[in-house]
């Protein structure tokens, strides 16, 4: 097993991924549904990525990467409720969800900063 298979803000992202896939799915536009999932997916990748380097410094780099790119998700929201590719339902459940991983990963930099 890998260490970031053990962290729960790991295996939050990759749910959260697999959910924006399914709820963009059916988008019209093509390249904001390419866009959005690249995101969600960059989330927990980089929650990955940052546990297979040396540093705590460098992992929350990666987590602060992972941040900006569920940030980008939460706009990529925006626009496509704007433009009616997604429902104010489905927008609301992702929204909170935006902001439950957000919690996860705020609290998870700030454990890393405890420990240095």
């Amino acid at each position: 097993m890998f260490k970031f298979e053990t962290l729960d803000i790991w295996k939050e992202s990759v749910k959260f991924a697999d959910e924006i896939y399914q709820v963009v799915r059916n988008s019209s536009d093509y390249s904001l549904n390419d866009q959005i999932k690249r995101a969600a997916n960059s989330i927990a990748l980089n929650i990955a990525e940052g546990t297979g380097r040396g540093s705590k410094n460098d992992f929350k780099r990666f987590i602060q990467i992972s941040i900006g790119s569920l940030y980008e998700v939460v706009t990529c929201l925006y626009i496509m409720k704007n433009h009616k590719d997604i429902t104010q339902e489905a927008f609301t459940r992702l929204y909170e969800r935006s902001q439950q991983l957000s919690k996860m990963l705020h609290g998870f930099m700030s454990y890393l900063e405890k420990e240095q």
